[in-house]
């Protein structure tokens, strides 16, 4: 039998199973998709994701880094 009927022209999930959603931008810190783009991902066009896909990258830096744990957490 052959692979081919299995085969998809679709772009793959970002997704890394790290799946933590940050409250203050909204954004996965896994895959930095934000939480509209994960649920609609299976239902969106290839154009679509490849949009999204090439706006990954610049998001990294709208992540804020946790530093300190509890003690951090208490100071703000």
């Amino acid at each position: 039998m052959s692979d081919e009927i299995w085969r998809r022209d679709e772009i793959e999930s970002p997704c890394i199973k790290v799946c933590v959603i940050q409250p203050e931008v909204r954004l996965c810190t896994g895959c930095l998709r934000s939480i509209d783009e994960i649920t609609a991902w299976s239902r969106m066009s290839p154009e679509a994701r490849r949009t999204v896909m090439a706006e990954l990258p610049s998001r990294q830096g709208q992540l804020s880094k946790r530093r300190g744990g509890r003690a951090a957490r208490l100071a703000r």
